[in-house]
């Protein structure tokens, strides 16, 4: 059996231990302050040299008009390598072996790729984006049955403002392979209006087409155009369509509409509300159908 006296040297060596354990790092520090003083000189400098290279590389690509997305994703890439460097020349100052960190890193990269497939995935497809450009920034597109205008181009996803001023974050890998429609930087608008029956058709839309061109939020290029679209029960249906900026759509629409029917009650053209015309027969063998009885019978002649 032990003797007292190893067991009670034991505890004290048990708890002196911490004390021995901040001791050496002391003393590692009293021997290597030079070198940590230079790994965070090193650090600092590191920091302030990747912002400031990302800003100029950021301004020089945008003097050579190259799209956001790149200029964000090269300017980042730039950032990254500075600091890995700056990192990488800190901790040789304090005497770490890359071969066993990379080696752990390694295999801590294996068990980690497994768990952040998708976020890879939506990596490689952001890198698709930005490359192909199948849309830009600005313009107005429908995905995945969401339509807005493309306000982020990221790595990992994508964002549409939609009219409502709400935003519509997509991730990237969701936008390869399905089927995507890009109006551009410009939308079409068909508007309708109904005329009487009686009504000269061709001043008409000679009206709306005037009013249609003389709004000023309407794009020359393509010209904006008029035609008959249909004839309802009540009246003749004229549509006008035309091409306006993104943020004029609304506008245009409200401006025009007004316009039109300013015009057309100057000229005396009518424009009918929903009627219907009941007409009244004889019959041979009673008296006449009048309104309330058709009305009674919903709208059928009563059986004698």
């Amino acid at each position: 059996m032990p003797s007292p006296t190893n067991i009670l040297t034991s505890a004290l060596q048990a708890v002196n231990e911490p004390l021995t354990t901040a001791q050496r790092f002391v003393v590692w520090f009293e021997t290597h302050n030079v070198e940590i003083i230079d790994a965070c000189a090193v650090l600092l400098v590191g920091v302030v040299a990747s912002s400031w290279l990302a800003r100029v590389a950021s301004q020089a690509m945008e003097k050579r008009s190259l799209d956001p997305p790149i200029r964000q994703l090269l300017s980042r890439l730039i950032r990254l390598v500075i600091l890995a460097l700056a990192m990488t020349m800190a901790l040789d100052n304090l005497g770490f072996k890359f071969t066993a960190l990379i080696a752990g890193v390694g295999a801590l990269g294996v068990g980690i790729g497994f768990g952040m497939q998708s976020m890879v995935s939506n990596m490689i497809a952001g890198l698709t984006l930005i490359f192909t450009k199948p849309f830009r920034i600005g313009e107005y597109v429908e995905i995945l049955s969401v339509r807005g205008v493309a306000t982020h181009i990221n790595l990992m996803s994508t964002t549409l403002l939609r009219g409502d001023l709400s935003k519509v974050i997509i991730p990237n890998q969701k936008i390869i392979g399905e089927v995507l429609h890009n109006f551009g930087t410009s939308r079409q608008f068909s508007l309708s209006i109904g005329v009487g029956y009686q009504a000269d058709l061709n001043k008409a839309q000679a009206i709306a087409l005037e009013s249609t061109r003389a709004n000023k939020r309407v794009l020359r290029d393509p010209a904006p155009g008029v035609g008959i679209a249909g004839l309802a029960d009540s009246s003749i249906t004229i549509t006008v369509g035309a091409w306006v900026k993104l943020d004029d759509f609304g506008p245009a629409q409200s401006e025009i509409y007004q316009d039109i029917v300013n015009r057309y009650r100057q000229e005396r053209i009518d424009i009918p509300f929903p009627q219907r015309e009941i007409r009244v027969l004889p019959t041979s063998d009673g008296p006449a159908i009048h309104e309330p009885q058709l009305k009674a019978n919903g709208g059928e002649r009563p059986r004698m």
